[in-house]
């Protein structure tokens, strides 16, 4: 799937910036970029989901640490 990305100016020009620096393609920045934001926002889900699941299950002990 093709995708067409639309950065601002100053944005795109940082990125050509870097990618000069580090001897790689813009592609290559943006994707691994991509690539990591969706890993984390997976993680950060995960801590979310756990979180939820044990603090119902341990809600009285969490209420009586709370007093």
């Amino acid at each position: 799937m093709a995708m067409n990305l639309r950065l601002p100016e100053e944005v795109q020009e940082s990125l050509r910036r870097r990618a000069e620096a580090e001897g790689r393609s813009m592609h290559a920045i943006v994707v691994q970029a991509v690539e990591r934001y969706l890993a984390e926002e997976a993680d950060r889900a995960t801590v979310r989901r756990l979180g939820a699941k044990y603090a119902a299950r341990h809600a009285d002990l969490l209420r009586r640490l709370a007093e």
